[in-house]
């Protein structure tokens, strides 16, 4: 998800609606949370706080509720802030091909929430995985195909990188089939994308989307599953 993945376990069969995720509850909380965000004087750790005091539910609303604009802040606020690991998007006590969703928010004009779901490959690491698999769970998928991708550690910075370029070996049974990303639509939507991942709280990040290394300048947010 990115963006242009975006650009799109437990079911169900679509991202889910903001209004399944207490949206209406979230309203107060996504407001401080763009304040917070759009306030040159906030610091990461103030966002950070009302996001981690926030159940899942509530979090992944306040998130799904900001603007293109608080994105775009927010990915530049928590540049070195603290780093994300591959082990916090799939946490160790999940097993190998077990799903972890993370639920979304991109800064696209349509088609603006989705998911990306995550999972550790057999026989690697449960503490220091050194690759994830995952793909983009949503609503074009019939027509872009599922955008699978590999996530590794960002050799040169604290982040985690998304690699649509390098499709992961194996799936869960209950995955869609792997598919390329340089045929078809899928080589408008996921072909030569790499995106950058940066914690925002303990179960939020947020991301970018380059392609060919050029940046696209859109954004997604993503909230891990309670």
């Amino acid at each position: 998800m990115t963006d242009a993945g975006s650009h799109a376990g437990v079911e169900p069969d679509r991202p889910e609606r903001p209004e399944k995720l207490g949206a209406v509850g979230a309203r107060p909380f996504a407001a401080d949370l763009e304040r917070l965000i759009c306030d040159p004087a906030s610091r990461p750790m103030a966002i950070a706080a009302l996001l981690d005091a926030l159940p899942a539910a509530l979090r992944t609303a306040a998130v799904r509720g900001l603007s293109r604009g608080a994105q775009r802040r927010l990915f530049e606020k928590v540049r070195d802030f603290a780093p994300v690991t591959l082990a916090e998007l799939v946490p160790p006590d999940r097993g190998a091909l077990e799903t972890v969703r993370h639920l979304g928010r991109n800064t696209l004009p349509a088609f603006r929430n989705f998911e990306k779901r995550f999972c550790r490959l057999p026989g690697t690491s449960a503490d220091a995985p050194d690759a994830l698999a995952g793909f983009n769970f949503q609503a074009l998928a019939p027509l872009t195909g599922p955008g699978y991708f590999m996530a590794l550690a960002d050799p040169e910075r604290p982040e985690v990188l998304v690699d649509y370029r390098r499709l992961p070996p194996t799936r869960p049974a209950d995955w869609p089939a792997i598919r390329s990303n340089e045929r078809g639509l899928a080589r408008f939507v996921y072909g030569f994308m790499v995106d950058r991942l940066r914690r925002v709280s303990r179960d939020v990040t947020i991301g970018s989307a380059a392609r060919r290394g050029r940046d696209l300048g859109s954004y997604f947010v993503l909230s891990r599953e309670g």
